[in-house]
């Protein structure tokens, strides 16, 4: 019996075992995305899209707004976007369109205390990315996405991940559970860039004008560059660097203590600094 008729919706994480997972992402690997998204409406407690608005994310948003017009609610999925303070100004006004052609509000999440890039520079001084990323990504994404998670008491989120993206995503199954308890569902997971590509030009999906530079996947500005593999459309992230993934797909838990521990760090450098005696320096009269 297909195990979409024989699991009642899921309450929680803890009703995802190891066995039940395996069954779902079985018969979930039959399903074309936008099945799956229909099976997660149905099934998924407290279900979000958190996206930055990639190609794959805005296929997802499409799918979500068709379904939900054909089932005459309003958009079915509530929609997350964390404001790193660092987007493109193309990204930005992405954001307008899509309110604008889906008729939904983005839930905007941004830095603890910050409204613009110079009020995180002047807590944690400017390119920060470049001589301390985890905290970087710590202070501009896991936090901000966590912070969302809470207040909104979301159970279950929506990515925009492909196996066909490589790296650390190279085998991601469609449904699964973080370390956090978060369940996270990746609808496209074994689709490639053409079939996606090939959707957003079929539907008219609004799409970031970088994309007509030559960008595929777009974060920052100033970690984004073109794709220097045309085969490998992640291949301009954090080029020159052993890093595929910002940490929002990384261990929470893990990130959150390097963050304490270099937050605690530098506030003993700077009490040490505070307290340090001048050395006199003798002159001649």
């Amino acid at each position: 019996m297909p195990v979409s008729t024989t699991i009642a919706r899921i309450q929680s994480s803890a009703d995802l075992t190891p066995e039940v997972l395996k069954n779902l992402n079985e018969h979930l690997s039959t399903l074309e995305p936008r099945e799956i998204i229909e099976w997660a409406i149905d099934h998924l407690p407290n279900l979000h899209q958190t996206t930055a608005l990639g190609l794959t994310g805005l296929v997802s948003l499409d799918m979500i707004n068709k379904i939900s017009i054909d089932r005459e609610q309003p958009h079915l999925i509530p929609l997350i976007f964390l404001d790193t303070l660092y987007h493109f100004d193309e990204t930005i006004d992405l954001v307008r369109r899509c309110e604008e052609t889906y008729d939904v509000k983005f839930n905007i999440y941004k830095p603890v205390d910050c409204n613009s890039a110079k009020d995180l520079e002047a807590e944690h001084g400017e390119q920060l990315w470049e001589h301390d990323e985890a905290t970087y990504d710590y202070l501009v994404k896991v936090e901000p996405a966590q912070r969302a998670y809470d207040q909104l008491q979301v159970k279950s989120i929506m990515t925009g991940r492909r196996r066909s993206q490589n790296g650390d995503r190279g085998a991601i199954p469609i449904l699964e559970v973080d370390s956090t308890g978060l369940i996270k569902l990746n609808p496209l997971a074994y689709w490639d860039f053409k079939q996606v590509w090939t959707y957003i030009r079929a539907n008219e999906v609004p799409y970031n004008a970088l994309v007509d530079q030559g960008y595929r996947s777009i974060g920052d500005w100033h970690s984004t560059k073109k794709p220097v593999d045309e085969n490998d459309e992640r291949s301009g992230r954090w080029s020159g660097k052993e890093k595929t993934e910002c940490g929002m797909h990384q261990d929470y838990f893990k990130m959150r203590a390097a963050f304490v521990a270099a937050k605690k760090k530098k506030e003993q450098q700077r009490q040490a600094a505070a307290t340090a005696t001048p050395i006199a320096v003798a002159t001649s009269s």
